[in-house]
Protein backbone atom coordinates (compact mmCIF):
# COMPACT_ATOMS: atom_id res chain seq x y z
CA UNK A 1 0.00 0.00 0.00
CA UNK A 2 1.13 3.41 -1.12
CA UNK A 3 -0.13 6.52 1.14
CA UNK A 4 1.10 10.30 1.12
CA UNK A 5 1.57 11.48 4.95
CA UNK A 6 1.98 15.11 5.74
CA UNK A 7 4.02 15.93 8.78
CA UNK A 8 1.30 17.48 11.37
CA UNK A 9 3.86 19.98 12.68
CA UNK A 10 4.60 21.67 9.27
CA UNK A 11 2.09 20.52 6.72
CA UNK A 12 4.80 21.90 3.73
CA UNK A 13 6.86 18.44 4.76
CA UNK A 14 4.99 15.41 2.90
CA UNK A 15 6.85 11.35 2.41
CA UNK A 16 5.32 8.64 0.28
CA UNK A 17 5.41 5.37 2.57
CA UNK A 18 5.22 2.31 1.14
CA UNK A 19 3.74 -0.91 3.41
CA UNK A 20 1.79 -4.17 3.14
CA UNK A 21 -1.24 -4.32 1.85
CA UNK A 22 -4.82 -4.15 4.57
CA UNK A 23 -5.84 -7.88 4.86
CA UNK A 24 -9.71 -7.96 5.09
CA UNK A 25 -11.91 -8.89 8.00
CA UNK A 26 -14.94 -9.55 9.19
CA UNK A 27 -17.70 -7.49 7.49
CA UNK A 28 -15.41 -5.44 5.82
CA UNK A 29 -14.85 -4.72 1.79
CA UNK A 30 -11.01 -3.03 1.04
CA UNK A 31 -10.81 -0.73 -2.04
CA UNK A 32 -8.87 0.34 -4.90
CA UNK A 33 -8.67 4.44 -4.92
CA UNK A 34 -8.63 5.55 -8.48
CA UNK A 35 -8.72 9.05 -8.22
CA UNK A 36 -9.65 12.37 -5.99
CA UNK A 37 -9.41 15.81 -6.05
CA UNK A 38 -7.11 18.39 -4.21
CA UNK A 39 -8.50 21.47 -3.31
CA UNK A 40 -7.34 24.79 -1.10
CA UNK A 41 -9.90 23.21 1.28
CA UNK A 42 -7.97 19.77 1.70
CA UNK A 43 -5.32 22.57 3.27
CA UNK A 44 -7.50 23.68 5.71
CA UNK A 45 -8.71 20.11 6.76
CA UNK A 46 -4.46 19.62 7.47
CA UNK A 47 -4.83 22.98 9.38
CA UNK A 48 -7.32 21.94 11.37
CA UNK A 49 -6.45 18.63 11.34
CA UNK A 50 -5.76 18.51 15.35
CA UNK A 51 -8.91 21.26 16.44
CA UNK A 52 -11.75 19.77 14.48
CA UNK A 53 -10.29 16.19 14.29
CA UNK A 54 -9.29 15.47 10.24
CA UNK A 55 -6.39 13.66 10.77
CA UNK A 56 -7.98 11.15 12.78
CA UNK A 57 -9.86 9.50 10.03
CA UNK A 58 -7.52 8.11 8.25
CA UNK A 59 -4.84 6.45 10.19
CA UNK A 60 -1.12 6.13 9.35
CA UNK A 61 1.41 3.44 8.74
CA UNK A 62 4.69 3.01 9.33
CA UNK A 63 4.34 6.29 11.99
CA UNK A 64 4.84 5.16 15.61
CA UNK A 65 5.06 8.33 17.38
CA UNK A 66 2.02 9.88 15.07
CA UNK A 67 3.79 12.82 14.11
CA UNK A 68 2.50 12.58 10.54
CA UNK A 69 -1.43 12.61 9.01
CA UNK A 70 -2.94 12.01 6.76
CA UNK A 71 -5.31 14.39 4.88
CA UNK A 72 -8.70 13.56 3.68
CA UNK A 73 -9.45 14.07 0.14
CA UNK A 74 -12.99 13.68 -1.92
CA UNK A 75 -12.79 10.63 -5.10
CA UNK A 76 -13.83 7.74 -6.26
CA UNK A 77 -12.60 3.95 -5.35
CA UNK A 78 -13.34 0.50 -6.52
CA UNK A 79 -14.38 -2.32 -4.51
CA UNK A 80 -11.12 -5.13 -4.26
CA UNK A 81 -12.54 -7.60 -1.92
CA UNK A 82 -15.75 -8.03 -0.22
CA UNK A 83 -16.55 -10.07 2.91
CA UNK A 84 -20.32 -8.87 2.81
CA UNK A 85 -23.00 -10.08 0.78
CA UNK A 86 -24.44 -6.51 -0.04
CA UNK A 87 -21.35 -4.92 -1.84
CA UNK A 88 -19.98 -6.91 -4.69
CA UNK A 89 -16.30 -6.64 -6.06
CA UNK A 90 -15.90 -3.86 -8.50
CA UNK A 91 -18.49 -1.54 -7.27
CA UNK A 92 -17.46 1.71 -7.64
CA UNK A 93 -18.23 4.44 -4.87
CA UNK A 94 -17.78 8.13 -4.10
CA UNK A 95 -16.45 9.45 -0.59
CA UNK A 96 -14.04 10.94 1.58
CA UNK A 97 -11.01 8.97 1.61
CA UNK A 98 -6.87 9.23 2.53
CA UNK A 99 -4.43 9.96 -0.78
CA UNK A 100 -3.42 6.16 -0.89
CA UNK A 101 -3.94 3.54 -3.35
CA UNK A 102 -6.15 1.25 -0.49
CA UNK A 103 -8.45 1.85 2.14
CA UNK A 104 -9.92 -0.97 4.61
CA UNK A 105 -13.83 -0.19 5.57
CA UNK A 106 -16.27 -1.76 7.57
CA UNK A 107 -19.55 -0.62 5.88
CA UNK A 108 -23.31 -0.89 8.08
CA UNK A 109 -26.35 1.13 7.87
CA UNK A 110 -25.85 -0.37 3.99
CA UNK A 111 -29.33 0.58 1.41
CA UNK A 112 -28.92 0.80 -2.10
CA UNK A 113 -27.83 4.19 -2.24
CA UNK A 114 -25.21 4.12 -0.08
CA UNK A 115 -23.54 2.67 3.46
CA UNK A 116 -21.57 4.43 6.60
CA UNK A 117 -18.01 3.45 7.67
CA UNK A 118 -18.48 1.97 11.35
CA UNK A 119 -14.67 1.65 11.93
CA UNK A 120 -14.33 2.24 15.90
CA UNK A 121 -12.16 5.48 15.27
CA UNK A 122 -14.30 7.16 13.05
CA UNK A 123 -17.61 6.80 15.28
CA UNK A 124 -17.63 10.17 17.22
CA UNK A 125 -16.52 12.23 14.42
CA UNK A 126 -18.90 14.34 11.95
CA UNK A 127 -21.06 11.93 10.05
CA UNK A 128 -21.23 13.19 6.96
CA UNK A 129 -17.91 12.45 6.45
CA UNK A 130 -18.31 8.75 7.05
CA UNK A 131 -20.76 8.11 4.02
CA UNK A 132 -20.18 6.28 0.81
CA UNK A 133 -22.44 6.77 -2.00
CA UNK A 134 -22.74 3.78 -4.38
CA UNK A 135 -22.67 4.82 -7.56
CA UNK A 136 -24.34 1.54 -9.22
CA UNK A 137 -27.93 2.99 -7.14
CA UNK A 138 -27.64 6.63 -8.72
CA UNK A 139 -30.23 6.69 -11.33
CA UNK A 140 -28.73 10.30 -12.66
CA UNK A 141 -25.16 9.16 -12.21
CA UNK A 142 -22.99 9.85 -15.31
CA UNK A 143 -19.34 9.05 -14.97
CA UNK A 144 -18.31 12.01 -17.14
CA UNK A 145 -19.30 14.53 -14.16
CA UNK A 146 -16.60 12.41 -11.78
CA UNK A 147 -14.14 14.63 -11.77
CA UNK A 148 -16.87 17.61 -11.35
CA UNK A 149 -18.16 15.84 -8.25
CA UNK A 150 -15.00 15.15 -6.26
CA UNK A 151 -13.66 19.03 -7.41
CA UNK A 152 -16.78 20.69 -6.17
CA UNK A 153 -19.10 18.61 -4.47
CA UNK A 154 -17.61 19.13 -0.71
CA UNK A 155 -16.92 22.69 -1.86
CA UNK A 156 -20.24 23.88 -3.02
CA UNK A 157 -21.68 21.94 -0.44
CA UNK A 158 -20.09 24.37 2.10
CA UNK A 159 -21.21 26.97 -0.09
CA UNK A 160 -24.60 26.05 -0.06
CA UNK A 161 -25.02 26.02 3.74
CA UNK A 162 -23.13 29.32 3.99
CA UNK A 163 -25.79 30.43 1.70
CA UNK A 164 -28.62 29.00 3.77
CA UNK A 165 -27.47 30.06 6.87
CA UNK A 166 -27.15 33.57 5.87
CA UNK A 167 -30.32 33.70 4.05
CA UNK A 168 -31.92 32.20 7.40
CA UNK A 169 -30.70 35.17 9.64
CA UNK A 170 -32.18 37.46 7.07
CA UNK A 171 -28.34 38.13 6.29
CA UNK A 172 -28.13 39.54 9.89
CA UNK A 173 -29.45 42.95 8.95
CA UNK A 174 -26.22 43.43 6.85
CA UNK A 175 -26.02 45.94 4.05
CA UNK A 176 -23.40 44.33 2.39
CA UNK A 177 -21.51 41.09 2.28
CA UNK A 178 -17.75 40.49 2.10
CA UNK A 179 -16.31 37.79 0.60
CA UNK A 180 -12.31 36.93 1.41
CA UNK A 181 -10.49 35.06 -1.09
CA UNK A 182 -13.55 36.01 -3.21
CA UNK A 183 -11.64 33.52 -6.24
CA UNK A 184 -11.56 30.78 -4.08
CA UNK A 185 -14.54 27.40 -5.46
CA UNK A 186 -15.89 27.76 -2.30
CA UNK A 187 -16.35 31.47 -2.20
CA UNK A 188 -17.57 31.50 -5.87
CA UNK A 189 -20.42 29.03 -5.02
CA UNK A 190 -21.60 31.26 -2.15
CA UNK A 191 -21.33 34.14 -4.47
CA UNK A 192 -23.30 32.25 -7.66
CA UNK A 193 -25.54 31.04 -4.93
CA UNK A 194 -26.29 34.40 -3.04
CA UNK A 195 -27.49 35.69 -6.89
CA UNK A 196 -30.56 33.55 -6.39
CA UNK A 197 -31.91 34.54 -3.03
CA UNK A 198 -34.03 37.25 -2.61
CA UNK A 199 -33.13 40.40 -0.71
CA UNK A 200 -29.56 39.51 -1.04
CA UNK A 201 -27.38 42.89 0.29
CA UNK A 202 -24.75 43.19 -1.97
CA UNK A 203 -21.89 41.21 -2.19
CA UNK A 204 -18.40 42.19 -2.22
CA UNK A 205 -15.66 40.36 -3.64
CA UNK A 206 -11.88 40.57 -2.33
CA UNK A 207 -9.02 39.05 -3.31
CA UNK A 208 -5.11 39.66 -4.92
CA UNK A 209 -4.65 41.76 -7.44
CA UNK A 210 -3.01 38.87 -9.82
CA UNK A 211 -6.59 37.11 -9.36
CA UNK A 212 -8.67 40.05 -10.08
CA UNK A 213 -9.25 39.38 -13.86
CA UNK A 214 -10.28 35.92 -13.10
CA UNK A 215 -13.05 36.96 -10.96
CA UNK A 216 -14.15 40.26 -12.55
CA UNK A 217 -15.12 37.42 -15.58
CA UNK A 218 -17.45 35.57 -13.25
CA UNK A 219 -19.48 38.39 -13.03
CA UNK A 220 -20.98 36.97 -9.41
CA UNK A 221 -19.87 39.96 -7.11
CA UNK A 222 -21.67 43.17 -7.11
CA UNK A 223 -18.03 44.86 -6.23
CA UNK A 224 -14.08 43.49 -6.18
CA UNK A 225 -11.93 45.08 -3.76
CA UNK A 226 -7.88 43.87 -3.65
CA UNK A 227 -6.27 43.21 -0.48
CA UNK A 228 -4.40 46.32 -1.14
CA UNK A 229 -7.11 48.66 -1.55
CA UNK A 230 -9.29 47.40 1.43
CA UNK A 231 -9.89 51.09 2.42
CA UNK A 232 -12.04 51.16 -0.59
CA UNK A 233 -14.51 48.74 1.51
CA UNK A 234 -17.64 51.04 2.86
CA UNK A 235 -17.22 51.05 6.50
CA UNK A 236 -20.40 52.95 7.17
CA UNK A 237 -22.50 50.16 6.15
CA UNK A 238 -23.54 47.48 8.40
CA UNK A 239 -21.43 44.09 6.92
CA UNK A 240 -21.21 40.45 7.05
CA UNK A 241 -17.47 39.07 6.87
CA UNK A 242 -17.05 35.29 4.90
CA UNK A 243 -13.30 34.44 5.04
CA UNK A 244 -11.81 31.51 3.17
CA UNK A 245 -8.50 33.09 4.12
CA UNK A 246 -7.78 33.11 7.62
CA UNK A 247 -5.22 35.90 7.54
CA UNK A 248 -4.75 38.32 10.14
CA UNK A 249 -3.36 41.37 7.92
CA UNK A 250 -6.73 41.25 6.07
CA UNK A 251 -9.36 40.06 9.05
CA UNK A 252 -7.64 42.94 11.65
CA UNK A 253 -7.46 45.84 9.00
CA UNK A 254 -11.15 45.03 8.10
CA UNK A 255 -12.54 44.32 11.60
CA UNK A 256 -10.88 47.60 12.79
CA UNK A 257 -12.21 49.46 10.21
CA UNK A 258 -15.80 48.45 10.29
CA UNK A 259 -15.96 48.70 14.19
CA UNK A 260 -19.53 48.04 15.08
CA UNK A 261 -20.25 47.62 11.40
CA UNK A 262 -19.58 44.08 11.72
CA UNK A 263 -22.41 42.10 12.71
CA UNK A 264 -21.09 38.86 12.25
CA UNK A 265 -18.13 37.23 10.83
CA UNK A 266 -17.64 33.43 9.20
CA UNK A 267 -14.80 32.16 8.95
CA UNK A 268 -14.48 28.66 7.08
CA UNK A 269 -11.00 28.12 5.34
CA UNK A 270 -7.34 28.62 6.92
CA UNK A 271 -5.47 28.44 3.62
CA UNK A 272 -3.14 31.35 4.94
CA UNK A 273 -1.95 28.83 7.11
CA UNK A 274 1.43 30.13 8.26
CA UNK A 275 -0.21 33.72 9.11
CA UNK A 276 -3.36 32.85 11.82
CA UNK A 277 -4.86 34.98 13.58
CA UNK A 278 -3.72 36.26 16.79
CA UNK A 279 -3.91 38.17 19.89
CA UNK A 280 -0.34 39.21 20.26
CA UNK A 281 -0.56 41.74 17.62
CA UNK A 282 -1.95 44.58 17.16
CA UNK A 283 -4.22 43.13 13.97
CA UNK A 284 -5.31 40.47 16.26
CA UNK A 285 -6.32 42.67 18.66
CA UNK A 286 -8.47 44.48 16.21
CA UNK A 287 -10.32 41.12 16.01
CA UNK A 288 -13.95 41.85 16.87
CA UNK A 289 -14.17 37.92 18.48
CA UNK A 290 -17.61 38.11 20.05
CA UNK A 291 -18.90 38.57 16.68
CA UNK A 292 -16.92 35.45 14.69
CA UNK A 293 -17.42 31.89 14.32
CA UNK A 294 -16.05 28.95 13.07
CA UNK A 295 -18.78 28.02 10.52
CA UNK A 296 -18.75 24.22 10.91
CA UNK A 297 -20.94 23.11 7.75
CA UNK A 298 -21.60 19.77 8.96
CA UNK A 299 -23.20 21.01 11.96
CA UNK A 300 -25.25 23.28 9.57
CA UNK A 301 -26.23 19.43 7.48
CA UNK A 302 -27.26 17.88 10.71
CA UNK A 303 -29.67 20.84 11.15
CA UNK A 304 -31.06 21.01 8.43
CA UNK A 305 -31.38 17.05 8.33
CA UNK A 306 -34.10 17.51 11.26
CA UNK A 307 -35.59 20.53 9.74
CA UNK A 308 -36.45 18.91 6.05
CA UNK A 309 -35.50 15.26 6.49
CA UNK A 310 -33.36 13.89 4.30
CA UNK A 311 -35.39 13.47 1.45
CA UNK A 312 -35.83 17.63 1.27
CA UNK A 313 -32.11 18.33 2.06
CA UNK A 314 -31.27 15.93 -0.77
CA UNK A 315 -33.29 17.78 -3.09
CA UNK A 316 -32.55 21.27 -2.36
CA UNK A 317 -29.00 20.48 -2.21
CA UNK A 318 -28.64 18.99 -5.46
CA UNK A 319 -30.34 21.43 -7.47
CA UNK A 320 -27.98 24.04 -5.77
CA UNK A 321 -24.94 21.83 -6.64
CA UNK A 322 -26.42 20.97 -10.40
CA UNK A 323 -26.75 25.08 -11.16
CA UNK A 324 -22.99 25.21 -9.62
CA UNK A 325 -21.59 22.23 -11.69
CA UNK A 326 -22.87 23.92 -14.94
CA UNK A 327 -21.63 27.75 -13.81
CA UNK A 328 -18.17 25.83 -13.67
CA UNK A 329 -18.36 24.87 -16.95
CA UNK A 330 -17.13 28.50 -17.92
CA UNK A 331 -14.39 29.23 -15.37
CA UNK A 332 -12.69 25.53 -14.43
CA UNK A 333 -9.77 23.87 -16.31
CA UNK A 334 -9.16 20.30 -14.97
CA UNK A 335 -5.58 19.16 -14.75
CA UNK A 336 -5.36 15.75 -14.23
CA UNK A 337 -1.78 14.08 -12.50
CA UNK A 338 -0.73 11.25 -12.98
CA UNK A 339 0.37 9.31 -9.79
CA UNK A 340 1.14 10.64 -5.80
CA UNK A 341 4.59 11.10 -6.69
CA UNK A 342 3.93 13.66 -9.74
CA UNK A 343 1.15 15.37 -7.46
CA UNK A 344 4.24 16.38 -4.65
CA UNK A 345 5.41 19.58 -6.48
CA UNK A 346 1.66 20.43 -7.13
CA UNK A 347 0.95 19.93 -3.25
CA UNK A 348 3.83 22.03 -2.72
CA UNK A 349 2.44 25.03 -4.55
CA UNK A 350 -0.90 24.38 -2.87
CA UNK A 351 0.43 24.97 0.49
CA UNK A 352 2.89 27.96 -1.07
CA UNK A 353 -0.70 29.24 -2.05
CA UNK A 354 0.37 29.55 -5.82
CA UNK A 355 -2.38 27.65 -7.50
CA UNK A 356 -4.32 29.88 -10.57
CA UNK A 357 -8.12 29.92 -9.19
CA UNK A 358 -9.34 28.15 -12.16
CA UNK A 359 -7.33 25.14 -11.74
CA UNK A 360 -8.77 21.94 -10.93
CA UNK A 361 -6.66 19.29 -9.56
CA UNK A 362 -7.41 15.33 -10.18
CA UNK A 363 -4.43 12.93 -8.97
CA UNK A 364 -4.90 9.69 -10.90
CA UNK A 365 -3.33 6.56 -8.49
Amino acid sequence: MKQLQTLKSDIATTRIVESSNPKIGDNEIIVSIENFAFTTNNVTYAVAGDTIGYWRFFKTTKDPENKWGSIPVWGFAKVLESNLKEISVGERLFGYFPPSDRLQLNPIKITDQGFTDGKDHRKELPAVYNNYVRLSGDPDYDDATDNIRSLLFPLHITSFCLCDAMEDQSFYGADQILIISASSKTAIGVAQGLKESSNTPSVVGITSHKNLAFVEKLNCYDQIVTYDDLSSVRNDLSTVMVDMAGSREVLGTLHGSLGDNMLKCLTVGMTHWDNGVTAEDALGQAMLRDRTEFFFAPAHIQKRFKDWGYEGYNQRTNQFMKARSLQSLDWMIIKEIDGMNNFLSTYERFVAGDINPNEGIIVKI
